[in-house]
Protein backbone atom coordinates (compact mmCIF):
# COMPACT_ATOMS: atom_id res chain seq x y z
CA UNK A 1 0.00 0.00 0.00
CA UNK A 2 0.96 3.83 -0.41
CA UNK A 3 1.29 5.30 2.92
CA UNK A 4 1.60 9.39 3.64
CA UNK A 5 2.57 10.35 7.19
CA UNK A 6 1.83 13.76 7.92
CA UNK A 7 4.16 15.35 11.06
CA UNK A 8 4.93 18.94 11.73
CA UNK A 9 8.53 18.44 11.21
CA UNK A 10 10.97 15.30 10.12
CA UNK A 11 14.50 14.55 10.53
CA UNK A 12 16.81 12.08 11.78
CA UNK A 13 18.61 14.89 14.38
CA UNK A 14 14.79 15.44 15.98
CA UNK A 15 14.89 13.23 18.81
CA UNK A 16 11.79 13.91 20.75
CA UNK A 17 8.45 14.37 20.50
CA UNK A 18 5.93 12.97 17.76
CA UNK A 19 7.63 14.30 15.18
CA UNK A 20 10.50 11.26 16.43
CA UNK A 21 7.95 8.85 16.81
CA UNK A 22 6.68 9.42 12.92
CA UNK A 23 10.25 8.58 11.83
CA UNK A 24 10.13 5.44 13.58
CA UNK A 25 7.40 4.05 12.46
CA UNK A 26 7.46 5.63 8.46
CA UNK A 27 11.02 3.49 8.73
CA UNK A 28 9.39 0.46 9.84
CA UNK A 29 6.27 0.89 7.94
CA UNK A 30 8.84 1.32 4.86
CA UNK A 31 9.77 -2.63 4.68
CA UNK A 32 6.76 -3.32 3.79
CA UNK A 33 4.29 -0.48 2.53
CA UNK A 34 5.42 1.98 0.20
CA UNK A 35 5.72 5.05 2.31
CA UNK A 36 6.12 8.96 1.83
CA UNK A 37 6.28 11.48 4.76
CA UNK A 38 4.43 15.13 3.83
CA UNK A 39 6.31 17.40 5.87
CA UNK A 40 7.32 20.92 6.70
CA UNK A 41 10.76 22.62 6.29
CA UNK A 42 11.38 23.88 9.46
CA UNK A 43 13.75 21.79 12.45
CA UNK A 44 12.90 24.48 15.23
CA UNK A 45 9.14 24.32 16.75
CA UNK A 46 9.63 27.44 18.77
CA UNK A 47 10.24 29.29 15.49
CA UNK A 48 9.20 27.37 12.42
CA UNK A 49 11.62 28.91 10.61
CA UNK A 50 12.41 27.04 7.08
CA UNK A 51 15.59 25.65 7.80
CA UNK A 52 15.49 22.36 5.27
CA UNK A 53 15.12 23.04 1.23
CA UNK A 54 11.60 22.22 -0.16
CA UNK A 55 11.20 19.49 -2.32
CA UNK A 56 11.62 15.81 -2.08
CA UNK A 57 14.54 13.96 0.25
CA UNK A 58 15.34 10.52 1.25
CA UNK A 59 15.90 9.85 4.94
CA UNK A 60 16.61 6.33 5.98
CA UNK A 61 15.38 4.66 3.27
CA UNK A 62 12.09 6.94 3.07
CA UNK A 63 10.66 9.80 0.82
CA UNK A 64 10.53 13.06 2.60
CA UNK A 65 8.13 15.59 0.53
CA UNK A 66 8.95 18.86 2.77
CA UNK A 67 6.83 22.08 2.00
CA UNK A 68 7.86 25.72 3.00
CA UNK A 69 6.11 27.05 6.23
CA UNK A 70 4.48 30.48 4.94
CA UNK A 71 5.21 31.92 8.58
CA UNK A 72 7.37 31.82 11.83
CA UNK A 73 6.44 32.57 15.41
CA UNK A 74 5.94 35.28 16.65
CA UNK A 75 6.71 34.35 20.11
CA UNK A 76 4.79 37.40 22.01
CA UNK A 77 2.03 37.89 19.61
CA UNK A 78 1.33 34.13 20.01
CA UNK A 79 1.44 34.38 23.89
CA UNK A 80 -0.95 37.25 23.68
CA UNK A 81 -3.48 35.33 21.79
CA UNK A 82 -2.81 32.20 23.96
CA UNK A 83 -3.98 34.13 26.66
CA UNK A 84 -6.93 35.63 24.69
CA UNK A 85 -8.39 32.66 24.04
CA UNK A 86 -7.57 30.01 27.10
CA UNK A 87 -10.14 30.26 29.49
CA UNK A 88 -11.98 33.29 27.85
CA UNK A 89 -14.93 34.00 25.74
CA UNK A 90 -13.30 34.08 22.05
CA UNK A 91 -14.46 33.48 18.42
CA UNK A 92 -14.00 30.86 15.82
CA UNK A 93 -11.83 33.55 14.77
CA UNK A 94 -9.56 33.60 17.42
CA UNK A 95 -9.20 29.91 17.73
CA UNK A 96 -7.96 29.87 13.90
CA UNK A 97 -5.33 32.49 14.43
CA UNK A 98 -4.25 30.70 17.36
CA UNK A 99 -3.59 27.23 15.43
CA UNK A 100 -1.70 29.58 12.73
CA UNK A 101 0.41 31.58 15.47
CA UNK A 102 1.23 27.93 16.82
CA UNK A 103 2.56 26.67 13.95
CA UNK A 104 3.55 25.52 11.84
CA UNK A 105 1.61 27.34 9.20
CA UNK A 106 2.24 25.65 5.89
CA UNK A 107 -0.49 26.01 2.94
CA UNK A 108 1.46 24.44 0.14
CA UNK A 109 1.61 21.27 2.34
CA UNK A 110 -2.28 21.41 2.73
CA UNK A 111 -2.41 22.17 -1.03
CA UNK A 112 -0.41 18.93 -1.89
CA UNK A 113 -2.87 16.69 -0.09
CA UNK A 114 -6.24 18.15 -1.61
CA UNK A 115 -4.77 17.30 -4.86
CA UNK A 116 -2.95 13.93 -4.71
CA UNK A 117 -4.55 12.05 -1.51
CA UNK A 118 -6.43 9.75 -3.63
CA UNK A 119 -2.69 8.56 -4.62
CA UNK A 120 -2.67 7.49 -0.98
CA UNK A 121 -4.37 4.13 0.74
CA UNK A 122 -4.00 5.57 4.36
CA UNK A 123 -2.90 8.69 5.61
CA UNK A 124 -1.57 8.70 9.42
CA UNK A 125 -1.36 12.12 11.30
CA UNK A 126 1.52 12.64 14.01
CA UNK A 127 0.44 14.43 16.74
CA UNK A 128 -3.26 16.57 16.66
CA UNK A 129 -2.47 20.41 18.02
CA UNK A 130 -0.73 21.11 14.63
CA UNK A 131 -2.67 23.12 12.02
CA UNK A 132 -1.35 19.99 9.26
CA UNK A 133 -2.88 17.88 11.07
CA UNK A 134 -6.27 20.06 11.93
CA UNK A 135 -6.41 21.17 8.39
CA UNK A 136 -5.32 17.58 7.08
CA UNK A 137 -8.02 15.78 8.88
CA UNK A 138 -10.51 17.69 6.42
CA UNK A 139 -9.49 16.35 3.36
CA UNK A 140 -9.71 12.67 3.51
CA UNK A 141 -11.55 11.57 7.23
CA UNK A 142 -11.79 8.15 5.80
CA UNK A 143 -8.62 7.28 5.02
CA UNK A 144 -6.97 9.19 7.75
CA UNK A 145 -5.08 7.45 11.10
CA UNK A 146 -4.77 9.84 14.23
CA UNK A 147 -1.79 9.24 16.37
CA UNK A 148 -2.58 12.06 18.58
CA UNK A 149 0.82 11.87 20.99
CA UNK A 150 -1.03 14.50 23.30
CA UNK A 151 -0.27 15.19 26.55
CA UNK A 152 -2.34 17.55 28.63
CA UNK A 153 -2.44 20.94 27.06
CA UNK A 154 -4.80 23.95 27.81
CA UNK A 155 -5.28 24.07 23.63
CA UNK A 156 -7.38 20.74 24.46
CA UNK A 157 -10.63 23.04 25.42
CA UNK A 158 -10.85 24.96 22.07
CA UNK A 159 -13.57 23.83 19.53
CA UNK A 160 -11.31 22.69 16.97
CA UNK A 161 -10.25 19.83 19.08
CA UNK A 162 -13.99 18.59 18.91
CA UNK A 163 -13.81 17.87 15.40
CA UNK A 164 -9.83 16.91 15.26
CA UNK A 165 -10.97 13.72 17.27
CA UNK A 166 -14.35 13.40 15.23
CA UNK A 167 -13.32 13.26 11.51
CA UNK A 168 -10.72 10.23 11.45
CA UNK A 169 -11.50 6.84 10.65
CA UNK A 170 -8.98 5.44 12.67
CA UNK A 171 -7.05 6.68 16.37
CA UNK A 172 -4.44 4.85 17.32
CA UNK A 173 -3.05 5.33 21.14
CA UNK A 174 0.46 5.49 22.67
CA UNK A 175 -0.73 4.20 25.63
CA UNK A 176 -3.87 2.98 27.42
CA UNK A 177 -3.89 6.32 29.56
CA UNK A 178 -3.65 8.57 26.99
CA UNK A 179 -6.53 6.51 25.39
CA UNK A 180 -8.89 6.84 28.36
CA UNK A 181 -7.97 10.63 28.90
CA UNK A 182 -9.03 11.80 25.42
CA UNK A 183 -12.19 9.65 25.22
CA UNK A 184 -13.50 11.21 28.42
CA UNK A 185 -13.23 14.16 26.48
CA UNK A 186 -14.30 13.72 23.47
CA UNK A 187 -16.34 12.47 21.67
CA UNK A 188 -14.57 10.39 19.35
CA UNK A 189 -16.44 8.79 16.65
CA UNK A 190 -13.39 6.64 14.96
CA UNK A 191 -14.91 3.25 14.20
CA UNK A 192 -11.83 1.82 14.70
CA UNK A 193 -9.44 2.58 17.93
CA UNK A 194 -6.63 1.01 19.17
CA UNK A 195 -3.50 0.97 21.87
CA UNK A 196 -0.90 0.59 19.82
CA UNK A 197 2.22 1.02 21.89
CA UNK A 198 5.52 2.90 21.06
CA UNK A 199 7.87 0.62 19.39
CA UNK A 200 10.92 0.14 20.46
CA UNK A 201 14.35 -2.74 19.70
CA UNK A 202 15.11 -4.83 21.85
CA UNK A 203 19.03 -4.50 21.55
CA UNK A 204 20.49 -8.01 20.07
CA UNK A 205 21.48 -10.80 22.45
CA UNK A 206 19.27 -9.09 25.07
CA UNK A 207 17.16 -12.41 27.29
CA UNK A 208 14.70 -10.67 29.13
CA UNK A 209 15.03 -14.25 31.21
CA UNK A 210 18.37 -13.31 32.27
CA UNK A 211 20.25 -11.48 33.56
CA UNK A 212 23.70 -9.59 31.88
CA UNK A 213 26.66 -11.72 32.00
CA UNK A 214 29.57 -9.78 34.47
CA UNK A 215 32.71 -8.81 32.27
CA UNK A 216 35.99 -8.80 34.18
CA UNK A 217 38.36 -6.45 31.83
CA UNK A 218 39.65 -3.33 33.72
CA UNK A 219 40.25 -0.19 32.70
CA UNK A 220 43.21 1.14 34.19
CA UNK A 221 43.24 4.47 33.58
CA UNK A 222 39.31 4.75 35.68
CA UNK A 223 39.43 4.96 39.18
CA UNK A 224 38.56 2.39 41.68
CA UNK A 225 35.51 2.62 42.87
CA UNK A 226 34.78 -0.83 43.67
CA UNK A 227 32.38 -3.43 41.39
CA UNK A 228 30.51 -0.10 40.14
CA UNK A 229 32.63 0.48 37.14
CA UNK A 230 32.46 -2.46 34.73
CA UNK A 231 35.08 -1.45 31.73
CA UNK A 232 33.81 -4.36 29.82
CA UNK A 233 29.95 -3.99 30.34
CA UNK A 234 27.20 -2.13 28.23
CA UNK A 235 28.06 1.46 27.33
CA UNK A 236 31.95 1.13 28.19
CA UNK A 237 32.16 3.42 25.51
CA UNK A 238 29.39 6.12 26.36
CA UNK A 239 30.96 5.66 29.91
CA UNK A 240 34.34 6.28 28.82
CA UNK A 241 33.97 9.27 26.44
CA UNK A 242 32.42 11.38 29.07
CA UNK A 243 34.63 10.24 32.22
CA UNK A 244 31.80 8.57 33.55
CA UNK A 245 33.56 6.00 36.10
CA UNK A 246 30.77 5.95 38.55
CA UNK A 247 27.46 4.97 38.96
CA UNK A 248 25.74 8.14 37.21
CA UNK A 249 21.42 8.67 36.76
CA UNK A 250 20.76 9.72 33.30
CA UNK A 251 18.05 12.32 32.15
CA UNK A 252 17.45 12.01 28.29
CA UNK A 253 14.51 14.25 28.23
CA UNK A 254 14.95 17.85 26.48
CA UNK A 255 16.94 20.06 28.77
CA UNK A 256 14.29 22.40 28.51
CA UNK A 257 12.46 24.53 31.25
CA UNK A 258 9.30 24.04 32.04
CA UNK A 259 10.11 19.76 31.17
CA UNK A 260 10.64 19.07 34.84
CA UNK A 261 14.49 19.44 34.31
CA UNK A 262 15.17 22.47 36.71
CA UNK A 263 13.25 20.68 39.79
CA UNK A 264 15.15 17.54 38.62
CA UNK A 265 18.75 19.22 39.14
CA UNK A 266 17.41 20.86 42.45
CA UNK A 267 16.77 17.03 43.73
CA UNK A 268 19.36 15.66 42.48
CA UNK A 269 21.96 18.23 44.02
CA UNK A 270 19.84 17.39 47.01
CA UNK A 271 20.74 13.70 46.81
CA UNK A 272 24.69 14.33 45.72
CA UNK A 273 24.89 16.38 49.13
CA UNK A 274 23.37 13.61 51.13
CA UNK A 275 25.38 10.58 49.40
CA UNK A 276 27.80 12.41 46.98
CA UNK A 277 28.04 9.25 45.41
CA UNK A 278 26.40 9.80 41.35
CA UNK A 279 26.54 11.72 38.83
CA UNK A 280 23.86 13.13 36.75
CA UNK A 281 24.09 13.12 32.49
CA UNK A 282 21.77 15.28 30.86
CA UNK A 283 21.14 14.26 27.23
CA UNK A 284 19.15 16.26 24.64
CA UNK A 285 18.97 19.61 23.15
CA UNK A 286 19.97 22.36 25.47
CA UNK A 287 17.97 25.19 25.88
CA UNK A 288 17.99 26.35 29.10
CA UNK A 289 21.10 27.42 31.30
CA UNK A 290 22.86 24.33 33.12
CA UNK A 291 24.41 25.06 36.88
CA UNK A 292 27.92 24.90 37.48
CA UNK A 293 27.87 22.06 39.84
CA UNK A 294 30.10 19.19 39.89
CA UNK A 295 28.27 16.19 39.94
CA UNK A 296 26.55 17.52 36.30
CA UNK A 297 27.48 16.12 33.14
CA UNK A 298 26.03 17.25 29.81
CA UNK A 299 26.40 14.73 26.67
CA UNK A 300 24.22 16.86 24.72
CA UNK A 301 22.45 15.44 21.41
CA UNK A 302 23.18 11.92 20.56
CA UNK A 303 23.15 9.90 17.46
CA UNK A 304 20.94 6.99 17.94
CA UNK A 305 23.11 4.34 18.53
CA UNK A 306 25.31 6.45 20.96
CA UNK A 307 21.79 7.08 23.05
CA UNK A 308 20.92 3.66 23.51
CA UNK A 309 24.73 2.87 24.75
CA UNK A 310 23.94 5.65 27.12
CA UNK A 311 20.93 4.14 28.20
CA UNK A 312 22.71 0.57 29.05
CA UNK A 313 25.18 2.42 30.60
CA UNK A 314 23.29 4.27 33.41
CA UNK A 315 22.75 2.88 36.56
CA UNK A 316 19.07 4.76 36.65
CA UNK A 317 17.26 6.62 33.89
CA UNK A 318 15.48 9.47 35.07
CA UNK A 319 12.10 11.08 33.43
CA UNK A 320 11.25 14.25 34.95
CA UNK A 321 8.59 15.54 33.22
CA UNK A 322 5.12 16.31 34.63
CA UNK A 323 2.92 15.62 31.24
CA UNK A 324 4.55 13.16 28.65
CA UNK A 325 2.44 11.24 25.52
CA UNK A 326 4.87 8.90 23.88
CA UNK A 327 7.31 8.36 26.80
CA UNK A 328 10.14 6.28 24.34
CA UNK A 329 13.00 7.45 26.18
CA UNK A 330 11.47 5.65 29.40
CA UNK A 331 10.49 2.47 26.54
CA UNK A 332 14.47 2.40 25.77
CA UNK A 333 15.77 2.44 29.02
CA UNK A 334 13.76 -0.62 29.79
CA UNK A 335 14.72 -2.19 26.48
CA UNK A 336 18.35 -1.63 27.69
CA UNK A 337 17.66 -3.19 31.03
CA UNK A 338 17.84 -0.20 32.95
CA UNK A 339 15.26 0.55 35.77
CA UNK A 340 13.39 4.13 35.75
CA UNK A 341 12.55 6.76 37.90
CA UNK A 342 9.87 9.00 36.94
CA UNK A 343 7.90 11.98 37.76
CA UNK A 344 4.70 10.72 39.56
CA UNK A 345 2.56 13.70 38.36
CA UNK A 346 3.37 12.09 34.80
CA UNK A 347 -0.12 9.40 34.57
CA UNK A 348 1.93 7.67 31.54
CA UNK A 349 5.30 7.32 33.26
CA UNK A 350 3.41 6.01 36.32
CA UNK A 351 1.31 3.79 34.34
CA UNK A 352 4.81 1.81 32.31
CA UNK A 353 6.03 1.63 36.03
CA UNK A 354 3.44 0.18 37.14
CA UNK A 355 2.69 -2.36 34.15
CA UNK A 356 6.06 -3.11 33.68
CA UNK A 357 7.15 -3.31 37.62
CA UNK A 358 10.95 -1.81 36.21
CA UNK A 359 10.64 1.87 37.42
CA UNK A 360 9.58 3.78 40.92
CA UNK A 361 7.65 6.89 40.97
CA UNK A 362 8.04 10.50 42.99
CA UNK A 363 5.65 13.25 44.36
CA UNK A 364 8.98 15.72 45.97
CA UNK A 365 12.04 16.12 46.96
CA UNK A 366 12.06 13.60 49.56
CA UNK A 367 10.48 10.95 47.98
CA UNK A 368 12.95 11.58 45.20
CA UNK A 369 15.92 11.14 47.21
CA UNK A 370 14.81 7.88 48.92
CA UNK A 371 13.57 6.29 45.80
CA UNK A 372 17.27 7.39 43.99
CA UNK A 373 19.23 5.90 46.97
CA UNK A 374 17.11 2.59 46.98
CA UNK A 375 17.67 2.35 43.18
CA UNK A 376 21.34 3.01 43.62
CA UNK A 377 22.62 1.06 46.21
CA UNK A 378 20.28 -2.06 45.66
CA UNK A 379 22.40 -3.78 42.48
CA UNK A 380 19.75 -7.12 43.06
CA UNK A 381 17.26 -5.04 42.78
CA UNK A 382 18.18 -3.03 39.27
CA UNK A 383 18.94 -6.20 37.80
CA UNK A 384 15.73 -7.37 38.46
CA UNK A 385 13.66 -4.53 37.42
CA UNK A 386 16.31 -4.32 34.21
CA UNK A 387 14.69 -7.77 33.39
CA UNK A 388 10.75 -6.88 34.23
CA UNK A 389 11.67 -3.69 31.62
CA UNK A 390 13.05 -6.01 28.78
CA UNK A 391 9.93 -8.49 29.46
CA UNK A 392 7.65 -6.07 29.35
CA UNK A 393 8.82 -4.01 25.96
CA UNK A 394 9.40 -7.47 24.72
CA UNK A 395 5.62 -8.37 25.02
CA UNK A 396 3.82 -5.08 24.84
CA UNK A 397 5.83 -2.29 22.71
CA UNK A 398 9.00 -3.97 20.38
CA UNK A 399 8.11 -3.21 17.08
CA UNK A 400 6.50 -6.50 15.57
CA UNK A 401 3.66 -6.47 18.19
CA UNK A 402 3.35 -1.97 16.83
CA UNK A 403 3.39 -2.99 13.66
CA UNK A 404 1.05 -5.49 13.22
CA UNK A 405 -1.75 -2.99 15.23
CA UNK A 406 -0.20 -0.40 12.50
CA UNK A 407 -1.07 -2.93 9.63
CA UNK A 408 -4.64 -3.45 11.22
CA UNK A 409 -5.25 0.03 10.77
CA UNK A 410 -4.37 0.45 7.85
CA UNK A 411 -6.43 -2.34 6.27
CA UNK A 412 -9.49 -0.94 8.16
CA UNK A 413 -9.53 2.66 6.59
CA UNK A 414 -7.64 1.51 3.27
CA UNK A 415 -10.14 1.37 0.08
CA UNK A 416 -11.23 -1.98 -0.73
CA UNK A 417 -9.70 -2.48 -3.89
CA UNK A 418 -6.12 -2.00 -2.08
CA UNK A 419 -6.88 -3.36 0.93
CA UNK A 420 -4.43 -6.44 1.69
CA UNK A 421 -3.75 -7.32 5.54
CA UNK A 422 -0.17 -7.19 5.91
CA UNK A 423 0.39 -10.93 7.95
CA UNK A 424 3.19 -13.14 8.78
CA UNK A 425 5.70 -11.27 7.50
CA UNK A 426 8.91 -10.81 8.84
CA UNK A 427 9.68 -7.44 10.64
CA UNK A 428 13.11 -8.15 12.44
CA UNK A 429 13.77 -7.98 15.69
CA UNK A 430 12.05 -10.08 18.45
CA UNK A 431 8.85 -10.49 19.39
CA UNK A 432 6.06 -12.48 20.26
CA UNK A 433 3.21 -13.19 18.86
CA UNK A 434 -0.10 -11.37 19.95
CA UNK A 435 -3.32 -12.91 19.62
CA UNK A 436 -5.34 -10.86 16.70
CA UNK A 437 -8.34 -9.18 17.50
CA UNK A 438 -10.13 -6.44 16.45
CA UNK A 439 -9.95 -3.33 17.71
CA UNK A 440 -12.86 -1.41 19.27
CA UNK A 441 -13.65 1.00 21.75
CA UNK A 442 -14.54 -1.26 24.82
Amino acid sequence: MRIACIAPRYGAEILGGPELYCRLVAERLSAVHTVEVLTTCARDDTTWANAYSAGTDRIRGVTVRRFANAETRDAAAFRACSERVFGAPHTAQDEETWLRQHGPWCPALIEHLEQEHRSYDALIFFSCLHAPTVLGLRVAPRRSILVPAVREHPALGLEFCKEVFARPAAIAYATAVESGFLRSRFATRAPVEEVVGCGVDLPPGLDPAQPDPPDDEVDDDAPAVGAVWNAGGPGAGFRRRHRLFGPFALCSARVRSGWGCEELIEYFGRYAAQHGDADLALMGVKLMEIPDEPFIRFAGTLAENDRLEAFAAASVVLAPAPEESTSLHVLEAFAAGTPVLANGRSDVLTHHCQRSDAGLYYADGDEFVECLRLLMNNAELREKMGRNGRRYVEEQHCWPVVLEKYDELIAAVAPRRGARRATGRSRGGKGRPRRTRQASKS
